[in-house]
């Protein structure tokens, strides 16, 4: 059986979007014959579109055509005007609640308990929270040492990883949008894969002090280390070796136990995407989603540029009203955000998802949407709150993926599923990353970066319940420490770029 064309998604859409490349002349469909070359994933006219008319993917109108376009045509990002954003001050709620998802194949994973309550661990790290970017010189230093000379003898750690940032000084400490990088780094502090050991390194002169870092309780010469009150390099490095020495001895001692998927708390985000990753990787996701869902586990997708276009399809899914008007708040603070700024979400689009065929923010939002799967919406997160509640959770971030990873991690993420179609080495050191791509010939250009490959959906060759049931046990497998990612594995670990909305002085 040869591989299809073309991918047309709903019924009503006067676009498809090329399997591989169709050369001109080539007829596509039964009185549709491309007129020029269609790059693979870009789109080809399905009729004549005159100037001004709709250009309607996923059901939705995309845009609107800059000029009359020709049946057979290629439709790119240079051909539509993009229509204005969805209003969010009038949305209906609890229109669309699905409660008839798949099964998952188990119900149980191994974790570690989380010491301080909430959701489980999926690694054991020693995590070295910062107040200051100015103590980062200093303990990468101690931590390379660390690794040398103290990791080898606790062999049940898995790693030791420095929470380093870019906050802490010269900074509007009081301004009123500080609180979202403050809370951000609170709450990596206490993140689950630490095991309930704080170690913090302050310089001793930062606006952001340990007080605003960790809880007065906490604040004691067991967990915080000052390097202005240590007589000299020496001192400061003998200090951060003896503290870490005792931490990573009481974290040997912790053992993986056989938990119920209610303590797993998973990331589900995307990045360089293209126009299959709405069709292949992203629906498969959001099988897997289902299906943790399903079986009790927590799952979270974020984003907010990349759902504002289709945020009514998410308020449709909102189990209360409450839910809903949060929701709605989160998109007006980005909105306005933006605004300050001179931008709008038209500026999400990279040149990589263009030459994807995402001809727009609103094409990549409705297939960001995708990895959320169908579960109902139970509780909307600002940037970098811990959840509340079990089941699909929308916590709202940007779009970037080295600030929307730490906002997950932020709000207690084990593990993030990360779906690409350019493809990316991005990856978190403080969780794993697994990576879904949405095509096979991504696959075959990083076999050893690419965990799951999503691209037989588009050729026929699987479905997305056969991909998404590979993808959850391959979260289960990875979150159980039965496998490590390629990102893992490597080792490859991004800078850990905190969302500072707030002024820097």
């Amino acid at each position: 059986m040869s591989a299809p064309l073309y991918i047309k998604i709903k019924d009503q859409d006067n676009v498809a979007i090329a399997v591989n490349e169709i050369k001109a002349g080539t007829e596509v469909m039964e009185g549709i014959v491309a007129a020029q070359d269609i790059p693979q994933a870009h789109k080809i006219a399905l009729e004549d579109i005159p100037k001004g008319g709709a250009i309607i993917r996923y059901g939705v109108v995309l845009g609107y055509a800059i000029d009359d376009i020709k049946k057979g045509s290629w439709i790119n990002e240079h051909m539509l005007e993009l229509p204005m954003p969805p209003d969010v001050d009038n949305m209906e709620y609890g229109t669309n609640i699905v409660t008839d998802l798949p099964e998952p194949p188990v119900k149980t994973w191994e974790g570690y308990r989380n010491p301080w309550g909430g959701p489980a661990g999926t690694r054991n790290i020693l995590g070295i929270s910062t107040t200051v970017q100015c103590v980062t010189g200093v303990l990468n230093v101690a931590v390379e040492k660390m690794k040398k000379e103290l990791l080898p003898k606790y062999p049940n750690v898995d790693d030791i990883v420095p929470v380093n940032h870019p906050y802490g000084c010269g900074v509007a400490i009081n301004a009123p949008e500080a609180k979202v990088p403050i809370r951000i780094l609170r709450n990596l502090a206490k993140h689950p894969n630490f095991g309930g050991q704080l170690m913090v390194v302050s310089l001793g002169c930062e606006k952001l002090t340990v007080d605003m870092l960790i809880d007065e309780a906490d604040i004691s010469p067991e967990n915080v280390i000052v390097l202005q009150e240590e007589k000299g390099f020496d001192a400061m490095i003998d200090a951060l070796m003896e503290m870490a020495d005792k931490k990573l001895k009481i974290l040997n001692e912790r053992k993986r136990e056989t938990l119920p998927l209610s303590d797993l708390l998973v990331g589900m985000q995307c990045g360089g995407s293209d126009a299959f990753s709405g069709v292949t990787a992203n629906p498969s996701a959001g099988y897997a989603a289902d299906m943790l869902v399903k079986g009790g586990a927590t799952v979270m997708f974020s984003e907010v540029t990349e759902v504002r276009d289709g945020v009514y399809l998410l308020a449709h899914r909102c189990v209360s009203e409450e839910v809903e008007k949060k929701l709605a708040a989160e998109m007006k603070w980005y909105d306005n955000y933006l605004l300050n700024g001179q931008v709008d979400r038209s500026a999400n689009p990279t040149p990589g998802n263009k030459k994807g065929g995402l001809a727009n923010i609103v094409e990549k939002a409705m297939g960001s949407i995708a990895k959320s799967g169908t579960s109902p919406i139970v509780e909307v997160l600002s940037p970098g709150e811990k959840p509340t509640k079990h089941g699909l959770i929308y916590a709202a971030t940007p779009a970037s993926d080295i600030v929307c990873g730490p906002c997950q991690l932020a709000s207690g993420i084990g593990l993030q599923v990360f779906m690409t179609g350019r493809g990316t080495p991005y990856g978190l050191a403080i969780a794993p990353v697994i990576k879904v791509c949405s095509r096979n010939d991504m696959k075959e250009q990083w076999p050893d970066l690419i965990d799951v490959n999503a691209g037989p959906i588009a050729t026929g060759d699987a479905t997305i319940p056969e991909i998404g049931t590979q993808l959850f046990q391959e979260i289960i497998d990875v979150a159980s420490g039965r496998k490590q990612s390629f990102a893992e594995k490597y080792k490859l670990h991004n800078d850990l770029c905190i969302f500072n909305p707030a002024p820097i002085t």
